[in-house]
């Protein structure tokens, strides 16, 4: 069923301390952002409010419409880490820290949660580590079971961690890759973690970071996956609700911006100078400030309408636009600046799943990579830009026939 029509209250309850949420930024009406449609269904397609908020207790930055997790993780989940060398090194590089630094006592354990195809945990299944892998999107869990990792195909939450506690012991690393901010239950979660979590144990998550969603207006980062958007002064307040202490964080490149945040219990280990200086970053620079929410607002308005005004120049003057990357943030993008085949013929994907599909909502076609080369267009709009260099380099012999890459983050530009 499709989401009502009407529009959203301006405010709700924080789903991490029932504080009170005020909306500043409304994106619109939204799809489901990585269910991909065959050109031939042609059921109702579920739709829902993209509007964030910020709670004026605790400062956690959150959606105010919860898109039910079911619809999101399910068997045909067609997201996979693997798919980039960068993100592949990233988390191999990530695997080897834990085994140099947190897992080198008697038979340690790390437990990943939303391990999807076992990218990190590949590395430490090669070390003879002790580990297991939550992951409920069946489609990537066969994967990684399929390589040897242990999975456990549920979500984690109080009940399944504590079943585990029973079963394996305390755990030396808790970790999770762009997964914990997906988990609008968060309190369930974290109270998994400090059922299994060892006396000196890490819970170690990275996900987006809000500063740089601001700074760089990558409003396409926050979609239906995206519940939270975290910085180091509500990841701080939040897990101090649970008995759990912010101890270090680590800015990281992928992605668009990340943190690295590592939580240990409250006294267990010093605070790093990291965290100090990065919530003061943040005071400083006012990035809680309500003037600064309705500044990042405007600059997302302006954004897409720049983004909207290249595109239709370039079609205006006889030229073609393809995208690149059939992401789960580019629904944000498309949907909310109401992009569709009249503007981009087409999106090229290296992802099995998406091909041959239609994006969620504009219903533009999805076909493979090595279709760009029989039918080039004038321009790409990059929305894999996280991975430009990667991608760039790639497909290198488009810019050198003639091609010009479209990106908007931080403005839309060519290049």
């Amino acid at each position: 069923m499709a989401a009502s029509a009407q529009s959203p209250p301006a405010t709700t309850r924080c789903r991490v301390c029932g504080g009170s949420v005020e909306r500043f930024l409304d994106l619109g009406r939204q799809p489901l952002s990585d269910v991909f449609r065959s050109p031939q269904d042609d059921t109702e397609e579920f739709f829902y409010r993209l509007h964030v908020g910020q709670c004026g207790s605790c400062s956690m930055v959150q959606l105010m419409e919860e898109v039910p997790r079911e619809r999101m993780f399910h068997a045909d989940y067609p997201y996979f880490s693997s798919g980039s060398s960068v993100m592949r090194e990233h988390f191999a590089g990530t695997a080897r820290g834990f085994l140099e630094t947190e897992l080198t006592g008697d038979d340690p354990l790390i437990v990943e949660i939303g391990s999807n195809d076992g990218v990190m945990l590949s590395t430490v299944r090669d070390a003879g580590v002790r580990h297991v892998g939550f992951e409920p999107s069946g489609s990537v869990a066969a994967v990684a079971r399929g390589a040897g990792i242990r999975v456990r195909e549920e979500f984690f939450e109080a009940t399944t961690a504590e079943a585990l506690r029973l079963e394996e012991g305390p755990a030396d690393v808790i970790f999770a890759a762009n997964t914990f901010c997906h988990i609008p239950y968060i309190d369930s979660v974290l109270k998994g973690v400090d059922a299994l979590l060892g006396p000196d144990g890490v819970f170690v998550f990275e996900d987006p970071y809000f500063g740089d969603i601001v700074s760089r207006t990558s409003f396409d980062q926050i979609y239906d996956e995206h519940f939270f958007l975290f910085s180091a002064t509500s990841v701080r307040a939040m897990v101090a609700r649970h008995g759990l202490e912010l101890v270090d964080v680590r800015r990281l490149p992928v992605h668009g911006g990340e943190v690295r945040y590592t939580i240990a219990r409250a006294g267990a280990r010093p605070v790093s100078d990291a965290v100090t200086a990065l919530i003061a970053e943040e005071e400083e620079r006012g990035l809680h400030s309500p003037e600064t929410l309705r500044a990042f607002a405007g600059s997302v308005a302006s954004v897409r309408n720049g983004l909207i005004a290249l595109l239709e120049r370039i079609v205006a003057e006889g030229g073609t636009v393809d995208a690149y990357g059939a992401t789960a943030k580019s629904a944000t993008v498309v949907n909310y600046a109401g992009l569709g085949p009249g503007l981009i013929r087409r999106v090229y994907d290296s992802t099995p799943a998406k091909q041959g599909m239609l994006t969620p909502g504009a219903h533009i076609p999805v076909v493979p990579p090595a279709a760009l080369r029989e039918d080039p267009p004038g321009h790409l709009l990059l929305f894999a830009w996280n991975h430009a260099e990667e991608i760039m380099e790639k497909e290198r012999w488009f810019r050198e026939q003639g091609g010009r890459w479209v990106l908007y983050v931080p403005e839309p530009h060519t290049v």
